[in-house]
């Protein structure tokens, strides 16, 4: 089967390479155009886009499929391409009809959640966020909504309840490559089947903004820690922001006197948060520094017991 596969970021890279460890064809990958990074604002590929080059894979980067000049040359590279199927996964841009509508086997996504819950740009963090305890992968036929489509096959897997969105993001990434293969298997032997959204279960994950990393210690702990594992959290320690990339809820030995936001423990760097119990921060960023684990941010660092933070 000839494939031209729509990707951008590190998810869509298991996809892509289990694709060119198939017996398939990828004839071309679109992704979205390089980007300036760092303090030099160097032109960065994106992930897909340099996996596709280690393979010699013809790639293509438009500013839109929809509009524009580009969207009129990516239409006459794919009629030239003339792909099977198109398989789309994190591409970051919406497909016009005449795109979905091209290839023999149309197009398909591989979605990171259980569908219809948490369409949209943000399923994974989403997930964390609600505190979930499973999630997956579902793959779709492609439709004009947004993620609307057809449901084809769905794998799920348990969330851990300290798993943070690194962790997650690694395990679903891999799975929607099972995912991806065993549909196009299916679409070969003419044992797919699929199954229309049922629009009244369906939930829309947004996009995710800085300001949502905030912490505010008048939440309770669970919360919290949802957030740090899910986004990664900030406060601020003495007028300087820290970042928090793991952490624990504690619920032992949390002082009824002191408020929220209180340093209620100095060797474990404990938080009183507003529902009684305690966070603690696992791993930090404070500002102009490494991330860390606490413990080694601890060795040079001294809390004051029952110092506010945030």
């Amino acid at each position: 089967m000839k494939i031209v596969f729509m990707g951008t970021p590190d998810f869509a890279v298991p996809c892509l390479q289990a694709l060119v460890d198939s017996k398939h064809e990828v004839v071309g990958v679109f992704t979205q155009p390089d980007k300036p990074k760092g303090r030099g604002y160097k032109m960065i590929p994106p992930p897909v886009k340099q996996t596709a080059q280690e393979y010699n894979i013809p790639v293509y980067q438009p500013l839109s499929l929809r509009k524009g000049d580009d969207a009129l040359k990516s239409m006459e590279v794919l009629n030239i391409l003339s792909p099977d199927l198109i398989v789309v996964v994190a591409y970051g841009q919406i497909l016009p009809v005449e795109v979905l509508e091209l290839p023999k086997y149309k197009c398909i996504n591989i979605h990171a959640s259980l569908l219809p819950a948490y369409r949209g740009a943000a399923p994974m963090q989403w997930c964390i966020l609600n505190g979930e305890t499973k999630t997956g992968v579902t793959s779709m036929l492609m439709a004009e909504g947004l993620d609307t489509g057809d449901m084809l096959i769905k794998e799920e897997l348990e969330i851990g309840e300290n798993e943070t969105i690194s962790s997650l993001h690694d395990r679903l990434s891999c799975l929607g490559a099972e995912v991806l293969i065993k549909t196009i298997d299916a679409i070969e032997d003419k044992t797919l089947s699929s199954e229309k959204q049922d629009d009244s279960l369906s939930s829309y994950a947004v996009r995710i903004t800085k300001e949502m990393s905030a912490l505010d210690f008048s939440e309770p702990a669970r919360v919290l820690h949802n957030k740090i594992r899910g986004i990664t959290g900030y406060t601020i320690l003495e007028g300087k922001r820290l970042k928090v990339y793991s952490s624990l809820v504690v619920s032992d030995d949390i002082p009824e006197e002191l408020e929220n936001g209180a340093i209620v423990n100095t060797e474990k760097f404990i938080v009183k948060c507003g529902d009684g119990k305690g966070i603690q921060f696992l791993e930090i960023q404070p500002e102009g520094k490494k991330r860390m684990p606490t413990e080694a941010f601890l060795r040079g660092k001294k809390l004051k017991y029952g110092e506010k933070i945030g």
